[in-house]
């Protein structure tokens, strides 16, 4: 029920008495949902393991039936201002079951409130305090008498080294730490935690740009165990480092590099990962496809890879991709001039492929989407934003041959009504964005939504929306479909390191 805004406490209410086998929950964003609701749902339903309440404008009232649910195993509690030390007191004799707690964005719970959970908590394998309290040397400690935790998630906190220090000795056993966007993580803290760390599988640091070489070489020595590394925007770390990722992190199955200062030594030296699913190298100008052909010919099993604004990126490098990795299930490509139709009739040989990115490449057309349309049926999701070639033969071509495909960005592209209502038909169909489609008109945008039965969510430029009737829009939204409007000028973007925008008086 995540986002219903007109639910009130009434219709929690009637849930919780007619559905008490309940065992999961999800409340978030229902904004009139109060404690009143939620303390209905905590007595009415004992089984519920999974209670998700973020946003809502609770306190400690409703807390205290929820944290007395035997079997609850997951709770959800971000962005709640309502939350803060005193209620966490409760737990104190509460949820003996309780695995994962999320207090994300919760700005009044500190130290405090973390050391008030005592033994009766000793189940909790998941802790997540991302964007909430500095992270200090108190709360640091809060941490040690939880000795079953796994995951520990701060994206977004301040971090003092004191605090990092503070987890140093900790008996924990962490499985996943995310430091994501948490300023003040420096090398000497961090090295110091990945050595007592030595069974981690996940490490995320992305943005963390105080960091060098020195944390890189103490995360490859000590964590033979990573299998995901995320280093988006660490700007300080050398080149030579992510040589020490491909040498010493054998087991790897994810890497973030986006935005790194990367080339194809760095690429050769990657694809000793031979397990790697997931690789992303956007906005690496350094990188060829000389170095592509590298991760194409010994990355076998990869099914992700971003390439967005890598412009040193060309047909032959996607070729080599398409070659060697037959499993690949999502490809990002936005914003490089150098992909044309050869890349995507290279791709339409990935029989798996379900999501496709290649929004603002001028120079693919209908006849590269056709192909991909024909030999991926699996297509769910297309961003063809700026792909200026595209025409209603791709849209026909999809028609027929995406039966599965629910998300497509169109915006800039040359479809017209016949084009749109072809993409109509396809019973899947839920989320559209078309912005500045010169061949549309209203009748026909009007056609395509009442054809669409299924659409959740569709984004028009604001201009349109006068011209549709009031009734036609309320019969389309009581369908379930939510409208968003934009009042953007029409643009044409280069890319990357140009930026060149041209403004249009066309809506």
């Amino acid at each position: 029920m995540g986002r219903c805004k007109l639910i009130t406490d009434m219709g929690v209410g009637c849930i919780a008495v007619g559905c008490r086998k309940l065992t999961l929950f999800c409340l978030k964003w229902c904004l009139r949902v109060s404690d009143l609701g939620v303390g209905l749902i905590a007595m009415k339903c004992a089984d519920m393991r999974s209670l998700d309440l973020s946003y809502l404008p609770i306190t400690e009232k409703s807390l205290q039936p929820v944290l007395k649910l035997r079997n609850l195993e997951e709770l959800i509690l971000e962005g709640c201002p309502g939350i803060h030390d005193d209620g966490l007191a409760t737990l104190k004799e509460s949820c003996p079951s309780l695995k994962v707690l999320n207090l994300s964005n919760c700005q009044s719970v500190s130290h405090v409130g973390l050391s008030s959970l005592t033994s009766e908590a000793q189940c909790l394998q998941q802790l997540i305090l991302s964007y909430g309290s500095t992270v200090t040397a108190d709360l640091g400690k809060s941490l040690h008498k939880f000795l079953g935790l796994q995951v520990v998630r701060l994206d977004g906190c301040m971090v003092t080294c004191s605090g990092m220090n503070a987890m140093v000795n900790w008996s924990a056993h962490l499985k996943e730490l995310s430091l994501s966007k948490c300023v003040g993580v420096t090398d000497d803290c961090l090295s110091l935690l990945v050595q007592t760390q030595r069974e981690l599988r996940k490490l995320d640091i992305t943005c963390c740009r105080k960091i060098t070489y020195a944390s890189i070489n103490s995360i490859t020595s000590s964590c033979s165990f990573l299998c995901s590394l995320r280093m988006e925007l660490c700007s300080l770390v050398s080149r030579d480092a992510y040589l020490l990722i491909g040498w010493r992190c054998q087991n790897l199955e994810e890497l973030d590099l986006t935005d790194n200062d990367i080339d194809d030594e760095v690429l050769l030296a990657i694809s000793r990962c031979s397990k790697l699913r997931i690789l992303k190298l956007g906005v690496c100008s350094k990188i060829t496809d000389d170095g592509l052909k590298h991760i194409g010919r010994h990355c076998l099993n990869l099914t992700e890879i971003d390439l967005y604004r890598s412009m040193g990126i060309t047909d032959a490098g996607i070729a080599e991709i398409a070659l060697g990795c037959p499993a690949l299930e999502m490809i990002n490509m936005a914003y490089n001039e150098n992909v044309t139709d050869v890349a995507l009739i290279s791709l339409s040989k990935c029989p798996r492929l379900k999501a496709l990115e290649i929004r603002g490449c001028p120079y693919v057309s209908s006849i590269g989407l056709s192909a991909i349309a024909r030999g991926c049926r699996r297509l769910t999701l297309l961003d063809i934003k700026k792909c200026y070639n595209i025409n209603d033969n791709g849209m026909l071509s999809l028609a027929q041959f995406s039966p599965n495909l629910r998300q497509i960005n169109l915006s800039y592209c040359s479809v017209t009504d016949v084009g749109l209502l072809a993409l109509a038909s396809i019973n899947c169909l839920q989320i559209m964005t078309i912005l500045h489609v010169a061949g549309l008109t209203q009748s026909g945008l009007t056609a395509a939504l009442l054809a669409c039965r299924c659409l959740m969510k569709v984004k028009l430029h604001v201009s349109f929306k006068s011209s549709f009737p009031e009734s036609l829009l309320s019969y389309i939204e009581a369908r379930g479909c939510i409208f968003q409007w934009r009042d953007k000028a029409r643009q044409v973007e280069m890319d990357p390191k140009g930026w060149k925008l041209h403004l249009s008086k066309s809506p």
